[in-house]
């Protein structure tokens, strides 16, 4: 089969290797139709972390079952199913309280908790951007999808990470209706975040970044957006609420912030949100940050590359704020933002802006890794049609939604590129 493979910093390859399998009674092999290109791939991608080379990307994974093993039981072959970038097995202390996202069977490392599929120092599972995938213990990790999965991939692929980490970010920031929030960080995390907190009805939501297209799509969706190139996000939320700042703040960055003139510092967003929020209010952390940096020392610093980052914390103490941290546990919250799309209430597709064949994925990789306008989110189709993924046109999928928008089609935020280019009558 073909997979995009991890060759070195900055070098992704598709290649042939050999076929994922069932390899226990638990498992389900998953054909693999959407999957996503993630800001967390790119840590690994630039060598920014312990990747190994050889193994598969992608942990934003969405297709159709083609077989299942012998002790499966609820998912059937045929079923459309969206997958949690966690593996998680359902039964030990963790997954018993939810927490899927530090699943102790599945992580190899005794003292270590967690695995995803693809993904540095969480097992040594192969990703998704493949033709087939292996899904442990698939009838828990599985989420079956509706009629509508085979027209409406765009969002519901989003399920497996980008939306639940998004929401998980402003549950752990506490944003009610009516609050005030500041995202930090426009990136397709950020954007989620800034979507669930509207979602949930808070009353103004800022989103600070420096590129200017995804601060455009912050605002299409209803947020504030500020431009770190040109204002002080914390000046902006604290003149805007008597200067008692933000009710609460979401940060989706990580490590790798930098600012608007590329200088890394991993404690630019962090410190920025302590600043935004008023005292006693929530942050909720989502970004990635890591104990070991192997490019850290030659970016930032020596403490940085060890993961160790200088927070104001004399200030955090002193304004009672609570901080929650970690990956999402993404079961606890795909089940409802599932049943969100499926009755019209989330599109989170809005911020798709390529769809691409496998093959290629490295071009992909490069755009989306140097931040090249329009670049906000890629879906690779590792066995759509060369139509659907773009063969037809040359136009990304954000430029024929652009276009739909202004023939007044609806249902535009959610189709993909073949139902636009049908709908435009290409």
């Amino acid at each position: 089969m073909k997979a995009a493979v991890y060759e070195g910093p900055r070098t992704v390859t598709v290649k042939d290797v050999p076929d994922a399998k069932i390899e226990h009674p638990c498992d389900i092999l998953v054909k693999i139709t959407t999957t996503n290109i993630c800001g967390s791939d790119l840590h690994m991608y630039e060598g920014r972390t312990a990747f190994e080379t050889g193994r598969t990307l992608g942990h934003e994974n969405l297709g159709q079952v083609v077989e299942i093993g012998k002790a499966v039981s609820k998912v059937q072959v045929g079923d459309w199913v969206v997958l949690p970038f966690n593996i998680a097995c359902g039964f030990c202390k963790q997954c018993e309280q939810g927490l899927t996202n530090y699943c102790l069977t599945m992580q190899p490392k005794a003292a270590m908790a967690g695995a995803a599929y693809g993904f540095a120092e969480m097992g040594p599972y192969q990703g998704g951007q493949a033709e087939l995938l292996r899904v442990p213990y698939g009838d828990f990790n599985a989420l079956r999808l509706g009629e509508d999965a085979a027209e409406r991939q765009l969002d519901y692929v989003m399920l497996a990470n980008i939306f639940p980490t998004g929401y998980h970010a402003t549950e752990m920031a506490g944003v009610k209706p009516g609050d005030q929030t500041i995202v930090y960080g426009a990136g397709p995390v950020g954007l989620m975040a800034a979507y669930s907190a509207i979602l949930k009805g808070a009353g103004r939501v800022w989103v600070a970044d420096h590129q200017p297209d995804r601060l455009r799509l912050a605002e299409e969706v209803g947020a504030i957006a500020i431009n770190t190139a040109e204002q002080d996000p914390a000046e902006v939320v604290k003149d805007a609420t008597l200067g008692l700042g933000a009710d609460n703040g979401c940060e989706c960055v990580g490590y790798q912030a930098h600012d608007p003139q590329g200088h890394e510092d991993a404690t630019l967003t962090m410190n920025g949100l302590i600043d935004s929020v008023r005292f006693t209010g929530g942050i909720g952390v989502v970004g990635v940050f890591l104990p070991e940096d192997p490019g850290g020392a030659e970016a930032q610093g020596e403490l940085e590359a060890q993961g160790k980052v200088p927070l104001d914390f004399g200030m955090l103490w002193f304004k009672g704020q609570h901080i929650g941290t970690g990956q999402a546990p993404v079961k606890r919250y795909n089940r409802a933002l599932r049943d969100l799309i499926a009755g019209g209430k989330a599109e989170p597709s809005f911020l798709v802006s390529h769809e691409l064949d496998l093959d290629e994925a490295s071009s992909a990789y490069e755009h989306f890794d140097n931040r090249d306008d329009g670049w906000t989110k890629v879906v690779l189709h590792p066995n759509g049609s060369s139509r659907s993924a773009g063969g037809s046109s040359r136009h990304t999928t954000a430029e024929l939604r652009r276009e739909a928008r202004a023939q007044g089609i609806e249902g535009r935020s959610h189709m993909n590129k073949q139902q636009l280019e049908e709908a435009l009558g290409r």
